[in-house]
């Protein structure tokens, strides 16, 4: 059975769709607004599917308003859009990187947001929106770190993943005296903020995230293209018109962007940028970054991580960040089996 079909339009252009990446992207969709659905109903006072719906249309009482709309909403889809902004980010780093460790998590980037939370957390007591701005600076200019340092004549996948590397371990030494140095009051809020949590999530977070993703998702799927080009090789990319390094810098912004927002937003939740784009490729098949799976599957991932925390643990009981780092862990031994077995390693 054919997996692609042409699409021509009356003005003369033509759009290749490909079918299984297309329902792959509709059953993740649906996977993740279902588990939105039973998450928002889930906690200390629980609400059936069908009345969360009724009232997210307008038709609940008052009670159940307010915890809806006030209370859990915004944790949930704070938990969409960090899923989909890590899923994302991911998929370009592997991308731009060409290896399938080239994430955030092995980069530096989180590491990075960890030190500005830190820097505000331990030197200055910040409140909740200056953490979160030191974050959002510190991913940013680990990010650009990263760039410079791994710039030679342009940047190359290898050795931006060595200095990202390089980069993370510096920063996670940095983290490290910075805990060792606070009171034990901001180390206890330090060490929460870094194990990655969707508790106590409110419309302040959701509005920053909603407005970077309108501008940046449809950013990145313009330059889509082109960056399937670069994995033919930058020489054949620059023949059929590709502004290769031009193409790069700019998905590998938006990538930094994505991500530090994400960590700052919900800090530094661990792994789901670097097996939604793997798991996505998986179902899809389909050569290529798969962004729009990635993105699917990000957000389909953390909501149903933060999920089954809730219905294992109770609510705020385990952050979410746990739930992905066992299971991220869980697919990395798994996937290393497997290609061990194929020979591959």
């Amino acid at each position: 059975m054919k997996t692609n079909r042409v699409i021509r339009t009356p003005g003369g252009l033509s759009l290749r769709l490909d079918v299984r990446a297309v329902t792959v992207v509709v059953l993740l969709l649906l996977a993740a607004l279902a588990a939105s659905v039973v998450l928002i109903g889930t906690g200390d006072f629980p609400i059936s599917a069908s009345d969360v719906v009724r009232t997210l249309l307008g038709n609940g009482n008052p009670g159940q308003e307010f915890i809806v709309n006030e209370l859990r909403l915004p944790r949930v889809l704070v938990g969409l859009l960090v899923g989909a902004s890590l899923g994302l980010g991911g998929a370009l780093f592997q991308a731009v990187t060409r290896n399938p460790l080239g994430s955030p998590d092995v980069l530096g980037l989180g590491q990075g947001a960890t030190a500005g939370a830190l820097v505000m957390i331990v030197l200055f007591s910040g409140s909740t929106a200056q953490v979160t701005v030191g974050a959002l600076v510190g991913g940013l200019v680990t990010g650009l770190a990263i760039y410079l340092l791994a710039w030679k004549q342009g940047v190359h996948g290898y050795r931006l993943v060595l200095v990202g590397i390089g980069v993370s371990a510096i920063v996670t030494a940095i983290n490290g005296y910075l805990l060792t140095v606070s009171d034990i009051v901001d180390a206890a809020r330090a060490v929460v903020w870094m194990t990655g949590s969707l508790g106590g999530r409110d419309w302040d977070q959701v509005w920053p995230l909603l407005a970077l993703c309108a501008v940046l998702v449809p950013l990145v799927l313009a330059h889509a293209r082109g960056l399937r080009m670069t994995e033919m090789g930058d020489d054949v990319s620059n023949a059929l018109g590709v502004r290769v390094e031009r193409v790069r810098a700019l998905l590998m912004v938006a990538a930094v962007l994505l991500t530090a927002t994400a960590t700052a937003a919900a800090g530094p939740v661990s792994f789901v940028a670097l097996t939604a784009p793997q798991l996505a490729r998986r179902l899809t098949r389909s050569p290529g970054p798969n962004l729009l799976p990635s993105l699917c599957m990000g957000a389909a991932l953390l909501v149903t991580a933060d999920l089954a925390s809730q219905r294992a643990f109770g609510a705020d009981q385990l952050p979410v960040g746990v739930v992905t780092g066992v299971l991220g862990g869980v697919y990395l031994l798994w996937l290393l089996v497997t290609e061990r077995r194929a020979g591959r390693i």
